[in-house]
């Protein structure tokens, strides 16, 4: 195939592959990568979406830590976790799982974190 024809079909495959704001990533696509890298076991060390799901999962993190900021300075905090809290990975899957098969696309991951502390750590 000819460089010039090559060219068209490498942009037309780019555009073609979803790309996502960090955070905005649906909980179902987040899923159903951390599912196939589950399955490839010790080989998902060297996978691009280990690195993508670790750093998708940080961002929304870090949009509901500066929310939650926000909503203590107005006095409405949205959860009460203890200072320094850690999301295991593992508990983060298990809660995403809570959301229902049809809600799963329509969720993003800043929603589900948010969703996860206000479940977790609620202000009493």
């Amino acid at each position: 195939m000819k460089r010039s024809a090559l060219l068209p079909l490498m942009l037309a495959a780019a555009l073609a592959t979803p790309a996502f704001a960090a955070g905005e990533m649906s909980v179902a696509t987040f899923l159903a990568k951390a599912d196939a890298l589950r399955a490839r076991g010790m080989g998902a060390l060297f996978s691009p979406d280990m690195k993508l799901l670790k750093s998708e999962g940080q961002a929304a993190g870090q949009a509901y830590r500066q929310r939650l900021t926000a909503e203590r300075a107005a006095g409405r905090p949205s959860s009460c976790p203890p200072r320094g809290v850690a999301v295991s990975s593992d508990n983060l899957l298990a809660f995403l799982r809570t959301y229902p098969d049809v809600q799963r696309p329509r969720v993003t991951m800043n929603a589900a974190m948010a969703d996860y502390f206000i479940r977790k750590w609620p202000c009493r």
